[in-house]
């Protein structure tokens, strides 16, 4: 069993202690005395917070521009399912990954296929990735797919199916759920379990756990190796809510823990059924592959990552966790940002070592 614990900064394990310094977060801008209270809850004065030190004149630049965005609704609506902000995101993509789509049905399930234009490598003709897209369960069809797949199509030269599963309001779970194993199955008549990999960011991370929880139950076999990315196997919370939403998407935390409930599409799920989140399942967890996990010190998902690789790991399961420092929720979306590319880099590196070929 191999467990790997990935921060991807130099600075970056001493992040969250740096949030409380003036070298490498907060700034201690105010005299006024941090009170503790009885119960160990912490009164923080307002503080001045800069960027990390740590990332890169061009990471610095995109942290800005986020946060100024996230306070602009606009900037976050989304048009024929693609957020506005994330635009430039999709024109770059296409400017720089040469790939093909196809639109297509597999299983009876709406999906993309991406492809290499130059072809499929002859080291991944056997292989195959899925990919499940963010969007909190309730949109971000096509964009999410799209900036997902793209790079990963390129810089790997393999196949990337995203499937257009169902989503809230209009459903409920299980619909995603079985909307994958519906679109998996069908892969299985063409590929070997152990070449197929899934992946998915933000709800994409979330299915991904709760599909492999789902072909388990259902006697399916288990693909090679799998990423849970901007998300965790169940829920939020912790530490990186009161960290995450104000440094990362410029808001304050919200009054309780962001869980799986406050999902549109869980709202009727049992949010302890191993299904839902198969963190409270050692036993689901056990039959698990190989899974890579991705965040950021600002990632709202951050706390549920860590709890994932921890839980993953007593269950015997192979895990890498790599978190970056600075950066927020879903961050790789930008192809032109050093932390970005580094991102992409990891997770082709992970399904290429773990992939049977």
């Amino acid at each position: 069993m191999l467990r790997a614990v990935l921060l991807c900064t130099s600075g970056a394990l001493l992040a969250l202690a740096g949030l409380f310094t003036g070298a490498t977060g907060l700034a201690q801008s105010s005299t006024e005395k941090i009170q503790v209270q009885a119960d160990g809850t912490v009164l923080v004065p307002a503080e001045t917070v800069p960027l990390s030190s740590n990332l890169s004149a061009q990471a610095r630049a995109y942290v800005t521009q986020h946060l100024q965005q996230m306070q602009n609704p606009a900037m976050i609506r989304q048009d024929a399912g693609v957020p506005r902000f994330m635009k430039p995101f999709l024109a770059r993509d296409r400017e720089m990954f040469a790939v093909d789509r196809q639109d297509k049905k597999i299983g009876g399930v709406h999906v993309y296929v991406y492809t290499p234009r130059t072809g499929v490598t002859e080291r991944n003709k056997g292989r195959v990735l899925i990919n499940l897209h963010g969007g909190g369960f309730s949109g971000c069809w096509p964009a999410c797919a799209e900036l997902e797949s793209i790079p990963l199509a390129a810089l790997m030269g393999v196949k990337v199916v995203s499937v257009d599963y169902r989503e809230g309001p209009k459903d409920r779970f299980p619909a995603a759920s079985e909307d994958v194993a519906s679109v998996y199955a069908e892969l299985l008549r063409q590929y070997n379990p152990k070449s197929i990999g899934m992946y998915g960011c933000s709800a994409g991370g979330m299915l991904t756990a709760m599909s492999l929880a789902w072909l388990e139950a259902h006697q399916l076999p288990m693909p090679g190796a799998d990423g849970i990315f901007c998300a965790s196997a169940g829920g939020f919370g912790g530490d990186a809510q009161y960290i995450a939403f104000p440094l990362g998407e410029a808001r304050r935390p919200p009054s309780a823990a962001p869980g799986a409930r406050q999902l549109g599409y869980l709202q009727t799920a049992d949010p302890k059924d191993p299904l839902v989140a198969p963190m409270y399942s050692q036993v689901t967890l056990s039959r698990f592959p190989p899974t890579l996990l991705i965040t950021g010190t600002r990632d709202f998902a951050m706390s549920g990552a860590i709890e994932t690789e921890l839980a993953l790991h007593k269950a015997g399961v192979e895990t890498e966790l790599h978190v970056w420092d600075g950066l927020f929720h879903g961050f790789f979306y930008n192809a032109d940002v050093p932390e970005s590319r580094d991102a992409w880099t990891v997770m082709a590196e992970f399904f290429d070592r773990h992939l049977a070929r």
